[in-house]
């Protein structure tokens, strides 16, 4: 996956928090390396392995997981000729103490967890070593009965200590009237009297140290040379036959350096699986379906950094639609739709549960690609516009049918009539590519689009207009609006001044704009006289139909010409029902339904939805009378939906997807 993806969804905040939730070294290494995978078998049996640990946490089980204390350094060095020190060889039986419990406990456990209990069995006993270092070393220090010699050195070191203590007590008793303090000193690794200065002459022996005041000197009597020396000469052997036998140790565990790294491994492994299983259970994770036909139904979904905070969201794409357009007011949710979408799918094919309800289903894709965020740089010089196309640019040249296409504000940072042309034309690039694609949007220009294409479906967030506060809820199937003004006047904005934008916004004509595509247009299917549902008429062929009443010239076309062919549509000041009118930016034609309100905005069916559109924006294609010649057409009946059309049998009717149309009896 990208890193730009996975930065601006927060997925590297998900794995810091798994490794929180683990317990070793490996453990913790495995969730910083967490990434999402492709494999959609793979994610599968991952889900599956973090559903039965998170099962056995949620029943209450508390896992015998080895710390793994100082095995970090262990696997480091074993195999390299270091020699591991009594400290390292006590790390070692207690790991391997804790996997043979470990192995025990989750052999028990079977039945509950068959997929996480094989990895325990798949560890292995190191009894022999186990034994070895249990009867050499306890508590951090090398046993007597490691050795037969060191029996024999450390018995000799014992007698030559109490021969030491009898003499020294010997000589304190002597000297101690001459004695600065009646302690025994250590000077170098050999005892000494602190004698007074002035009395150092009355002791034999060699001054070894003096007192920093020079009232003190220190002095190893000579009758106790001898002693020291043999001593010292203990000491070294016994440290010889202390190195023999943690070399002797060393090599055992080298001759066990599979066994111990596949079982250090299997610990890591089982560690990270129930790191994850942890974290589902902080945020009530669940398992969810895998396909990888782009199809997404989930229910009560949470961002899992916001919990019980979010308004849970119910989502669903790539049945009858692999397009969403969400719209809806600023601080309504739509940036935390998205990215709740966008993550919970990362963590999904990381295999990670999720916070939905049961029963939910997600794709696997290959590529997550969003453009989230302005992207604005002051050192690189990039405007907000110029970050966004960077972005779509990036988009564009990986989008396929395993991409999830994620994009906020549409048409955002630039001239909005120019903004919404090439968002529409990106849509429907990506739309062709297959890609499954949600993005967020303010125009009105854009949910039209949405509503009269196949593939597409709008979608808002609930907005109260009584308390001018967002619900937060996402409602597939009804496109939003932003409550600009109504927010505006909540806030304060005078009366005044909102009817003032209301008038400019309805009179503006600089977003009055036709929209060339470069991407081919969508195809409009042809008149067909005997079929229920019919498709757009092209404009030439219902001219011919009715150059009996009407000639060409009259309606204002030539042969062949389309109303994109035009080169200067004259806008219709005035529409009645029962028009066909043209939109451009659309590339679609359709009939109008409802009469002007008193923004400007007319009801237009096209595709059999009807669609509301500014005046400004639609050109008369063939005007009513020319449509409908007869003086006692029915306009309700023109206007019929495809369920009444279902129901009537009209005789010498033919029909029009979304309408009807009554044409005169051929010649």
């Amino acid at each position: 996956m990208n890193e730009n993806t996975l930065n601006s969804l927060g997925y590297p905040q998900i794995q810091k928090n798994v490794a929180d939730c683990a317990l070793s070294y490996l453990g913790k290494r495995y969730a910083r390396e967490l990434k999402p995978m492709v494999d959609a078998h793979l994610i599968e049996i991952l889900l599956e392995e973090t559903a039965e640990a998170a099962a056995l946490i949620r029943f209450g089980a508390s896992i015998p997981l080895p710390s793994l204390d100082g095995m970090e350094t262990i696997m480091d060095l074993l195999g390299t000729g270091y020699l591991f020190s009594e400290r390292d060889f006590s790390h070692l039986a207690q790991f391997l103490r804790s996997c043979a419990q470990l192995m025990k406990y989750m052999e028990g456990k079977s039945g509950a967890a068959p997929t996480v209990s094989r990895y325990a069995a798949s560890m292995i006993l190191i009894e022999p070593l186990l034994s070895e270092i249990e009867r050499c070393i306890h508590s951090g220090r090398i046993q007597d009965q490691a050795s037969k010699e060191l029996i024999r050195i450390r018995k000799k070191i014992t007698v030559n200590a109490e021969r030491m203590k009898r003499k020294l007590d010997s000589l304190v008793s002597k000297h101690r009237s001459i004695m600065q303090e009646h302690v025994i000193s250590q000077r170098g690794g050999r005892t000494v009297l602190p004698i007074k200065k002035e009395f150092r002459k009355q002791v034999k022996g060699s001054v070894l140290d003096e007192s920093g005041s020079g009232q003190t000197v220190y002095i190893e009597p000579v009758e106790l040379v001898s002693l020291q020396m043999e001593l010292a000469a203990l000491q070294a052997e016994e440290s010889r036959e202390e190195m023999r036998i943690l070399g002797d140790l060393t090599s055992l565990a080298e001759s066990y350096n599979r066994e111990i790294a596949l079982n250090t491994e299997t610990v890591g492994v089982l560690d990270f699986l129930f790191a994850k299983a942890k974290y589902a259970a902080t945020m009530d994770g669940r398992t969810v379906r895998v396909n990888t036909q782009g199809q997404i139904s989930l229910q009560r979904a949470r961002h899992p950094f916001m919990g019980s905070s979010m308004v849970p969201l119910d989502f669903a794409i790539g049945r009858t639609y692999s397009s969403l357009i969400i719209t809806g007011p600023n601080t309504g949710g739509k940036t935390v739709a998205l990215k709740t979408l966008g993550l919970l799918t990362l963590m999904m094919q990381s295999g990670l549960l999720i916070p939905v309800e049961e029963g939910g289903e997600m794709a696997v894709y290959n590529e997550v690609a969003v453009d989230i965020g302005d992207g604005q740089s002051l050192e690189q010089a990039l405007s907000t516009f110029s970050a966004h196309i960077r972005n779509m640019i990036g988009i564009l040249e990986q989008a396929n049918t395993s991409t999830l296409v994620l994009i906020d504000e549409m048409a955002s940072g630039t001239d909005p009539g120019e903004g919404v042309g090439l968002s529409i034309a990106m849509l429907e690039e990506l739309h062709s590519r297959g890609a499954t694609v949600v993005a967020t949007t303010h125009f009105g220009e854009i949910k039209h689009f949405a509503a009269a294409t196949p593939g597409f479906e709008n979608a808002r967030m609930e907005f109260d207009t009584v308390s001018l506060q967002p619900l937060y809820r996402l409602r597939i199937g009804e496109a939003g609006e932003s409550y600009a003004y109504s927010i505006a006047l909540k806030l304060g904005m005078p009366q005044r001044i909102i009817e003032r934008s209301k008038s400019l916004s309805d009179q503006s004509i600089s977003r009055d704009r036709t929209f060339v595509f470069t991407s081919p247009p969508l195809e409009t299917p042809a008149l067909t006289p005997d079929r229920s549902v019919a498709e757009s008429v092209s404009p030439a062929e219902l001219s011919r139909k009715n150059q009996s009443k009407q000639s060409k010239d009259s309606i204002g076309l030539h042969k062949k010409t389309t109303p994109r062919e035009s080169d200067t549509p004259a806008p219709a000041k005035n529409f009645r029902k029962g028009d066909r009118v043209y939109a451009a930016y659309l590339n679609q034609s359709g009939i109008v339904c409802d009469v002007e309100d008193s923004r400007g905005n007319i009801g237009v069916m096209l595709r059999g939805r009807k669609v509301k559109i500014h005046k400004k924006r639609l050109t008369l294609h063939i005007s009513a009378n020319e449509l409908y010649p007869a003086d006692d057409y029915d306009l309700d009946i023109v206007l019929e939906t495809k369920e009444n059309r279902k129901k009537r049998k009209l005789m010498g009717r033919k029909h029009v997807e979304g309408l009807q149309i009554e044409l005169p009896p051929e010649e």
